[in-house]
């Protein structure tokens, strides 16, 4: 890239440590700047368009540039723009919000807590399992159980939940209690010979095998997304969730729902908890409640969380635990319009209409020479590149990710795979002209393989 002197480029190389980047690569590189966003696109600083097929990181579900959210951020701002959920306190929007998911929720539940982010709402969810063991009078019922490939977040804690390498390398991480168990990637994980019923069997088995070594008055809770999103965008196999469920309940374990990326309507359903009828006593929320316009996420509990806690806060006299932003008025405001906008618009509804194109789409790339997998559900979905000779994993993804840039598009290498997640406002017309955009790269990358 050909950063020139005191531009937003050169700036951004001089003072600004970039998340899943390689510091030193960008040191050299620098970073794509983007300057503005207008429904599936986003614009470079050099007025470049391009299709934003993740929807920023899996969240923009309503697209970029919605007049209504700005107008609503506005307005709270100016009413107030700042008041906190600390020591008995609330306000209108946060109230307003509180209400709206427990009204939503596909199961039964409780009480809506608020944090900033997926990855403190699942820090959260760690604390309140703590906390409500201890309130139980079982002080050894702390262990949680995620799965390899699993994304939770960044946080200590929710790190340690998180099922992937590098997410733990030089960090010092998994702490002591997590736990992690078979990933469902049927075609990547099964055995010779394996049908999907056997491999969901042979999940459910290395599960209970874990719950009985750890000693299941030991395991407080399950963690899982629906579908794994950053891991790779990894699909259940049928009977997954029916028979994980079966065992957490047969051992007394909570099942903590991760729907950061799930939620609000990417799987076809408003959670992705009913798309795969799950029953979980947690529910950990974010990105698309906001459309990330607003930092914010929400954990829902049911009576069966929430009782031992408030009687335990009762004991104690507070539930000591909180964040500054928690609840914050303008970023409650902007959920609840969000949420209006994906009900008024029917934008579950566009996803469940645009899903047979969109699948079929990805499928369809399997036939390519490159790819040894098309997977994904609703408007969620991935590529994986064949390993080559010569090729460290990684490698091809990161090629093909850099064609598709210049093509125009953007995705998200997830080592060799290519995942896509573009805003739920998507027409017929833009899926194509992503996937075009795809067969077309592969093409590039499949002739400069050849040179």
């Amino acid at each position: 890239m050909n950063v020139q002197p005191n531009s937003m480029e050169a700036r951004d190389k001089a003072y600004h440590l970039h998340s899943y980047t390689n510091a030193r690569a960008l040191e050299k590189d620098g970073a794509l700047v983007m300057d503005r966003g207008e429904g599936i696109y986003v614009y470079d600083t050099n007025g470049k368009q391009y299709i934003e097929g993740m929807a920023g990181l899996w969240s923009v579900g309503v697209g970029f540039g919605e007049n209504r959210l700005v107008e609503a951020a506005a307005k709270q701002m100016a009413k107030l723009p700042y008041y906190h959920t600390f020591t008995a306190r609330a306000h209108g929007p946060s109230i307003e919000l509180a209400e709206k998911l427990i009204q939503m929720a596909p199961v039964p539940m409780s009480k809506a807590y608020f944090t900033n982010s997926g990855s403190e709402a699942n820090d959260t969810a760690v604390k309140m399992v703590w906390y409500r063991s201890n309130a139980l009078g079982k002080p050894e019922k702390k262990k949680i159980i995620s799965r390899i490939k699993g994304y939770h977040g960044v946080t200590v804690a929710s790190a340690s939940l998180t099922g992937l390498p590098n997410n733990h390398r030089s960090f010092d991480l998994p702490i002591a209690g997590v736990f992690h168990t078979s990933c469902p990637h049927y075609r990547a994980f099964k055995l010779e010979g394996e049908d999907e019923a056997a491999f969901v069997a042979r999940c459910v088995k290395e599960l209970e095998d874990l719950i009985i070594k750890e000693g299941p008055e030991t395991v407080a809770a399950f963690i899982g997304e629906p579908v794994m999103g950053a891991g790779g965008v990894i699909v259940p196999p049928a009977g997954y969730w029916d028979a994980i469920q079966k065992i957490l309940k047969k051992y007394d374990i909570l099942l903590i729902a991760d729907e950061v990326i799930c939620g609000f309507g990417r799987t076809g359903n408003m959670f992705g908890t009913t798309t795969y009828e799950m029953q979980p006593d947690i529910m950990t929320l974010s990105k698309q409640i906001s459309s990330s316009y607003q930092p914010i996420s929400a954990l829902l509990i049911n009576e069966n969380v929430y009782q031992p806690l408030a009687d335990e806060s009762a004991k104690i006299g507070t539930f000591g635990h909180g964040v500054t932003a928690a609840g914050h008025p303008v970023a409650s405001a902007v959920a609840l319009e969000n949420i209006a906008i994906i009900e008024e618009r029917d934008l579950v509804g566009n996803v469940k209409a645009l899903a047979p194109k969109f699948q079929g789409r990805i499928k369809a790339l399997e036939s390519h020479p490159l790819v040894i997998e098309g997977r994904g559900v609703g408007l969620i979905g991935a590529i994986e590149l064949k390993p080559r000779d010569g090729f460290a994993a990684g490698q091809l993804g990161s090629k093909l990710f850099s064609i598709m840039v210049e093509k125009g598009l953007i995705s998200r290498a997830i080592g060799d795979s290519l995942a896509f997640c573009p805003p739920m406002i998507i027409t017929e017309a833009q899926v194509d002209t992503i996937f075009d955009t795809v067969e077309a790269s592969l093409d590039v990358l499949q002739k400069q393989l050849s040179a």
